[in-house]
């Protein structure tokens, strides 16, 4: 998995590349803790690559939403396929994580 981070107009974005599984939840989790050492308030994940999404990657995202929340911030995930957005579905976390379909529109709902 590859993660692409940048930060523009106070978002911080991160796009995923690959799978978010088993193997690779340690890398993402520390990155984004990397990043929530900061003081940063809003929060995009680009989910446009992300090929696949399991258990242990969705304790990772639900981990960065709920620290998001706590500090009162924003939190969107983005532009997810169909496999990935099924698993947000089916789990029950798309009704408390926000769920854009772009990029665009997810700042847009986070700005």
């Amino acid at each position: 998995m590859e993660i692409i981070q940048k930060e523009e107009n106070g978002i911080v974005f991160l796009a995923f590349k690959g799978r978010l599984d088993g193997k690779s939840a340690d890398e993402a989790e520390q990155t984004i803790n990397s990043i929530l050492k900061g003081d940063n308030n809003r929060l995009l994940f680009d989910f446009e690559f992300l090929e696949y999404l399991s258990s242990a990657g969705l304790r990772v995202i639900l981990g960065a939403a709920k620290e998001m929340k706590r500090r009162d911030g924003k939190f969107v995930l983005c532009a997810l396929n169909a496999y990935v957005k099924e698993v947000f579905e089916v789990s029950g976390f798309g009704a408390i994580i926000p769920i854009a379909d772009s990029v665009r529109s997810g700042i847009n709902e986070i700005s």
